[in-house]
């Protein structure tokens, strides 16, 4: 709250400057207000943090193409296109630190650092496509610049309340009644979903595809009247309708018109009633009788964006498989097999031989639904990316976390869209929990092509029954849920979760938890570390030092920097 109070309260200073001085000359781009060096060294700054971010090959042009948009946009001579371009390349990361402070010595930013986010924020709103890389460089250059996460949120949400308000206030007098229903006839043509399903979208409707007329005077209290003009543009209605999809509708919007192949079932619940310039798509990974009966049930506590889905999928067959973990659970296996079992998993001894025979037994009560849903979530998962690759949550970043048979969905999700053009810069970060995929970083390689951001496999070294559904698959088991994916490549992020989750059941029991543990903000748990501008908290820190080192084989290392940590 006190990040979001003070940061309204210099916009209202900034609209009363704006206004003053409106009459006298046009308003300057924020990037623009900075001496020579300063924007030498903020264009230099993003140049070289692209190139730690996407070093890859196949990111040389969206490097190429920021880099030459961002420096017309501070309004750099062209003669420094070439050393900015030789930064996106890898040249000058040494220098990070000293563009770093040359920024933060500018007269405009020694009130409020801020500023850069959101000319940074938008410099990537421009032409109405907030690109998930664009969001992830935003995050980088914050931290760099000691801005906390929370903030670069309190300044998008702040962005999207604007408009809302804006609206809320014209639509006091008739004539601008009037005038809505003139715009709305004209903004049919951008409409891919009709106006009688645009109550789905909400809010995002009106101040998204239809209110667009209002963005240069709601946005102006954010960004600024010329960070709004560049919002509000010629193409501004098709902008804003482009950004929060067909209608402000979005995911709420779509429904299966037909059987998918094999799938029965897939639909988005909403999980939040905000909106947002990110959102994020829950996916469960079983259902069973009672409390955690619904898709929702899991996610009560999560809190990763204002605007929140979950997937509904193939919920019969999810039943069954829920009701079958259960009987395995509590029809057949005593605590003492539990321990033996956790016990040779622990090993890494495990064999078919290990099994106790009556749980061998009760095998047919769990391998048949197992199978089934092993076999649908991944035609869901592709579905699912198809999905995302049309757009019909916008032109917006969006993060992924599921447990179970849920990751696995992710999984097949990001592989689909890896196979195709035009599938970077639509995901932000994914949270695999207990996936049941291959573990082998040859297999999550093709990922790092999809995700922009953090690549998360929450494991659990010691639990059974994932490792009991794959005993026939092979002798020495590589499964992710069950452990580190060895993956060099900054994106990856192991959480050895084994403190928190006693059990594959626990996935679903324990969700509260591992959201903390993880890094995922739940709505019990703010930030600990507002001024560190850490992406995770303590707790997740200390389960991703754990997967590092084991990984690694680093017992004795890990040990003194924990104790080193505590004192």
């Amino acid at each position: 709250m006190a990040a979001e109070e003070k940061w309204k309260g210099w916009a209202v200073e900034q609209q009363k400057e704006a206004e003053r001085g409106g009459e006298r000359e046009p308003c300057v781009l924020l990037g623009r207000r900075l001496d020579e060096a300063g924007r030498f060294a903020y264009a230099a700054l993003c140049g070289v943090s692209l190139s730690w971010l996407f070093p890859e090959s196949e990111q040389s042009s969206f490097r190429t193409e920021f880099i030459k948009g961002f420096v017309k946009w501070l309004d750099l001579p062209d003669a420094v296109l070439p050393t900015m371009t030789a930064f996106t390349d890898g040249l000058g990361g040494e220098g990070t630190d000293t563009f770093t402070e040359i920024l933060l010595k500018d007269p405009v930013l020694k009130e409020n650092p801020l500023l850069i986010t959101q000319d940074l924020l938008s410099f990537s709103l421009q032409d109405g496509s907030y690109d998930a890389r664009a969001r992830v460089l935003i995050c980088r250059v914050s931290w760099l610049l000691r801005i906390p996460l929370e903030d670069v949120e309190v300044l998008e949400e702040s962005l999207l309340e604007s408009l809302k308000e804006q609206k809320e206030e014209d639509s006091e007098t008739a004539e601008v009644s009037r005038k809505k229903k003139e715009r709305r006839r004209k903004l049919k043509r951008y409409l891919l979903i009709g106006l009688a399903t645009v109550g789905g979208g909400t809010v995002i409707g009106l101040t998204g595809g239809l209110a667009a007329p209002l963005v240069a005077a709601g946005a102006a209290t954010i960004i600024g009247s010329a960070g709004a003009a560049a919002l509000g543009s010629t193409a501004g209605i098709a902008v804003m309708a482009s950004l929060f999809g067909a209608a402000g509708a979005g995911l709420t919007g779509y429904k299966m018109k037909k059987r998918v192949g094999a799938i029965e079932e897939f639909e988005f619940l909403p999980l939040t009633e905000g909106k947002q310039l990110h959102i994020t798509i829950a996916i469960t990974g079983w259902l069973c009788t009672g409390k955690y009966g619904s898709f929702t049930a899991p996610w009560s506590s999560m809190l990763h964006s204002s605007e929140q889905y979950c997937l509904a999928w193939e919920s019969k067959y999810l039943m069954e498989l829920g009701n079958a973990l259960d009987s395995l659970l509590n029809g057949f296996v005593n605590m003492m097999a539990q321990e033996a079992l956790k016990f040779t998993v622990l090993s890494g001894i495990v064999t078919a031989l290990t099994w106790p025979a009556s749980l061998l037994t009760a095998a047919s009560v769990i391998d048949n639904p197992w199978g089934v849903c092993l076999h649908r979530s991944a035609e869901v998962g592709k579905h699912l990316a198809h999905i995302l690759l049309s757009r019909q949550q916008g032109q917006r970043p969006v993060s992924l976390i599921g447990f179970s048979l849920g990751a696995r969905v992710i999984y097949f999700c990001l592989q689909e869209m890896a196979q195709e053009k035009d599938s970077q810069g639509i995901i932000e970060d994914v949270v695999l929990l207990g996936a049941p995929v291959e573990g082998e970083a040859k297999h999550w390689k093709a990922l790092t092509r999809v995700v922009s951001g953090r690549i998360i496999n929450g494991f659990c070294r010691g639990d059974w029954l994932l490792s009991f559904v794959y005993r026939t698959s092979s002798v020495q088991l590589n499964v992710a849920g069950l452990q580190p994916v060895d993956l060099n490549d900054r994106r990856m992020v192991n959480m050895d979760l084994s403190s928190v989750v006693n059990g594959h059941l626990d996935y679903m029991k324990q969700m509260d938890t591992i959201l903390k543990a993880v890094g995922i903000k739940t709505k019990e748990c703010q930030p600990e570390e507002k001024g560190s501008g850490s992406l995770f908290s303590p707790q997740a820190k200390k389960s991703q030092r754990a997967a590092g080192s084991e990984a690694r084989g680093e017992e004795n290392t890990r040990k003194e920097e924990d104790e080193a940590g505590g004192e």
